[in-house]
């Protein structure tokens, strides 16, 4: 029987916040949960010490459904599969496990036999179709979304088509949105709740750099491109950022702009890498991957996430809306 996102993962309302490498830490994802939608911390390529870490600080933050965000195709399937033993090993069954892009079907009966609830990103039918007969939630991507892209289609049009071939499947939209009339607006096209990345990336408790943030805040739909030239370290995947001095001229020499930290761990940042600068990368911020979907336009400031949940939650179908609506069915029979 199709639910909405909210009965399906235990929510207070139908929100998903994107589990952003590196943006998405424990802070934004507990914090997310805590206001009564689903947080979602990222996983990226964490293994061992580090994602101890990451989730022994997640599953402190918060004691509602919260996720962790996994990315098959930038681990290599050994790796991928210790992260998925680490969170089932590591954490209680209130911690969903989301992927961006699909796992092998291996992967996804694993956690259904172990009845962890599973959320999957896809950014075509093929994709949708698969997912919706493994997993807890389908989320749809549009091309209108910030970050890498699994797919070619408008979100509006892929929502369409797959609730048409998966009609009680729990589909989430994906991109473009960035005010509760835009939510509304992707519910109205078949969405049982939506996923929010660029909203979250300049929420307070986000991890993103302040000047990342400000130029969030300071840009329009028109100022993001889709690209390849972010490359290094996720390869062979197009994605939506701000136009910067490294898309307007790829050919500039891959040498080190800058430096970070991730886990207590210190990286040289390259041109052309992937990782995004948070607040804890110094050098050339302006020249990094700075991930930015169409809805920009809509975001002006810096908000507390808390906020962030309440401003779209009353467009948003809530776990009583799947509860009533089972109440009326047993009536009717």
């Amino acid at each position: 029987m199709r639910t909405t996102a909210a009965g399906a993962l235990g929510l207070e309302t139908s929100l998903l916040q994107s589990g952003m490498g590196g943006v998405a830490g424990t802070e934004l994802a507990c914090a997310v949960s805590e206001a009564g939608a689903a947080g979602c911390a990222g996983g990226y390529k964490l293994v061992g010490g580090a994602l101890s870490a990451m989730l022994e600080r997640l599953t402190a933050g918060t004691d509602r459904p919260v996720g962790v965000n996994l990315i098959p195709e930038v681990v290599e399937p050994a790796a991928l599969d210790r992260q998925v033993a680490q969170v089932l090993d590591e954490t209680p069954q209130r911690v969903y496990l989301s992927f961006f892009g699909m796992p092998k079907d291996a992967v996804l009966a694993r956690l259904a036999a172990a009845g962890r609830r599973t959320v999957v990103q896809v950014g075509t039918v093929e994709d949708g179709v698969r997912a919706a007969a493994l997993s807890t939630v389908v989320v749809a991507q549009g091309i209108e979304a910030g970050g890498h892209l699994l797919g070619a289609s408008l979100r509006d049009d892929l929502v369409g088509a797959l609730r048409t071939l998966a009609p009680e499947a729990c589909l989430v939209a994906a991109g473009g949105i960035g005010s509760p009339e835009e939510a509304a607006r992707a519910v109205a096209a078949g969405a049982d709740g939506v996923l929010l990345g660029t909203a979250f990336v300049v929420a307070r408790e986000s991890r993103a750099h302040a000047r990342f943030k400000s130029a969030v805040t300071g840009a329009e739909a028109g100022d993001t491109v889709i690209t390849d030239v972010y490359e290094i370290g996720w390869p062979g995947r197009r994605h939506r950022v701000l136009a910067t001095a490294v898309t307007a001229d790829p050919h500039q020499p891959a040498k080190f702009i800058g430096r970070t930290v991730v886990e207590g761990k210190p990286y040289l940042v390259a041109r052309f890498s992937a990782a995004v600068p948070t607040e804890a990368t110094s050098g050339r911020i302006e020249e990094m991957a700075l991930y930015c979907g169409n809805s920009c336009g809509a975001i002006t400031d810096e908000v507390p996430a808390a906020d962030v949940v309440a401003a779209y939650a009353p467009v948003l179908p809530g776990a009583a809306v799947a509860k009533n609506r089972e109440r009326a069915k047993s009536h009717a029979g």
